[in-house]
Formats: structure tokens, sequence, C-alpha cells
């Protein structure tokens, strides 16, 4: 039984087999339990609850409800409120976020460190439990980091010396600094949400009286990618988004509605990919 289940997970690439054995690949090597995987981030999308909540699907094409299909499974709750409700599920969700933080925060300073030159001080808004700012904390000393993000989730924050902790809510008011930056937040919510966000992280900047930008890293879907393994990955992304958020991924235009909906003069996408995620910067 185990040779025929091997025999599958080499044909699709997630182990090697030689004369020896089976060996891993760059894939199963992210699954190994050291500090650089994503085990939490595939448990977290293959757990038994994750996969009952996509038995729906169809009924949120056919009626057309404001619900989207995460809400029809949890009586209208919103992903964010069974989080907080649910411990286990909080806390299997921000172990997921960290792991896949983890790997786009280590090919983010190494790939882009200039987008960090000339900055004093940076929020990580929705920074979760606080893998990203460390790694930027640690990789640029002279910066000063902060964490943002909801009160009961900065509780359970990293400890660190080398980042400030600030609970309260991005829809209200934001704590000023030269740099906003946030990682896979605005995918999570709908268009006029994320002009919201991005106003308020623009006031912070006009507040830090330093001019100042916002990074953005997330999906930036590009139909024109010669990848079409990268294009798959990030409509499924897409779908992914639809269905538990009533969100979505964005394509160049959709980017630059929202941007320039919210009020920036400019902005510049930058062509290095994180996986399938990209850079932004915004320009007050």
């Amino acid at each position: 039984m185990l040779g025929r289940l091997m025999a599958l997970l080499v044909h699709q690439g997630v182990f090697g087999k030689s004369e020896d054995g089976y060996q891993l690949t760059p894939a199963s090597e992210l699954l190994l339990t050291d500090g650089s995987n994503l085990g939490a981030y595939v448990r977290l999308f293959t757990q038994s609850q994750s996969i009952k909540d996509w038995d729906r699907l169809s009924e949120v094409f056919k009626d057309n409800s404001n619900y989207t299909l995460f809400e029809k499974k949890h009586d209208g709750k919103k992903a964010w409120e069974i989080l907080k409700e649910i411990p286990e599920r909080g806390n299997m969700f921000n172990e997921a976020m960290a792991s896949q933080s983890n790997l786009i925060m280590r090919g983010l300073v190494s790939k882009c460190s200039n987008i960090f030159d000339g900055l004093s001080s940076l929020v990580d808004v929705g920074g979760g439990t606080g893998t990203a700012v460390k790694i930027i904390a640690e990789a640029f000393p002279g910066l000063k980091c902060t964490l943002f993000d909801l009160p009961h989730v900065v509780e359970k924050a990293l400890k660190s010396d080398s980042f400030d902790v600030i609970g309260g809510d991005m829809f209200e008011k934001i704590p000023p600094a030269d740099a906003m930056f946030l990682k896979k937040v605005l995918h999570d919510w709908a268009d006029e949400d994320c002009v919201r966000i991005l106003k308020r992280c623009k006031e912070a900047l006009e507040s830090s009286k330093h001019g100042g930008k916002v990074i953005v890293v997330d999906i930036v879907i590009d139909f024109e990618n010669n990848d079409t393994k990268a294009t798959e990955t990030s409509l499924l992304y897409d779908i992914s988004m639809m269905s538990i958020h009533g969100s979505k991924e964005r394509n160049k235009q959709e980017w630059h509605e929202i941007i320039l909906g919210a009020g920036y003069s400019g902005y510049k996408i930058y062509p290095v990919q994180l996986g399938v995620n990209s850079v932004i910067e915004l320009y007050p």
C-alpha cells in the first residue's frame, strides 16, 4: 500500500526516486519541521473542517445571496468571528500565517532590501503575531518597527525586544510611521474596505510628517505571465478569497483603481516574485 501511495507522490513531484529509495524534492522540503516550513499552512487548508467548508459552493452561485460560502457554513458568521470564538482554529490560522510569512519575508529582505532604504520607522498593519515584522526588524536594526493588529491577536505576539506591539483597529486609526507595511492583508477585503484601510494608512503617513510610503505584498494577477502554474495558483487563491471573505486577488487594473481611489498620487509594482506575490509601493 505504501509503495502505491509513494508512486503517486513521486509522479506528482512531492518525492523523488532513486536506486537507493526515495528522496526529498523542493516541495517536500517545505514540509520539514524546521524554521522554514509550510507544514502549518498545509494543515490549515487540508484539515477536515476546511474541506467541509467547500461542500455548499454551488448554493452560493444558485441563490445569489449576500453570504459567502464560509458564512453559509457558519450561520452567517464571518471568518474573523470564528477565529476569535474558536481558539483552536484561531491558533491554527496564526501558525499557518506565520509559516507563510517566514518564507515570504526571507525572500523580501534578500531580494528587495532597497525598499526599506531611508526609512526610520515602520508599522506592520494587520501583522498577526509578528513573524514578518520580527524578520524586518532583525534585518534592519536601525529601523523602529511596530506590530499593529487587533488586541486579541497581538496578545499572542512573539516576544521580542526588536519591535513594539500596539493593539487596535486598522479601520479606525493606525499609529504614525514613515512606512506602512501590509503583507497579505488587502486580499482579505472587498474593494471598498481596501480603500478605507489605505486611507487610514495615508493618514498615518501624513501624521508622521516624513511623507513616507505604503509597502504592499500581495498577488497581482497577470494573465500575460508565461508561468501558467503561477497564474493558476493566483486564480485558485482568488476563488478561496471569494469563498471565505467575499474578497479577491487583484489584477493590475484593479490595484490601480483602489490605490487611486484611496487618494494616493502614484505607485510602483516591483517585478520581483515572492512565490506568487509581488511588491507594490504606494506614494501619498
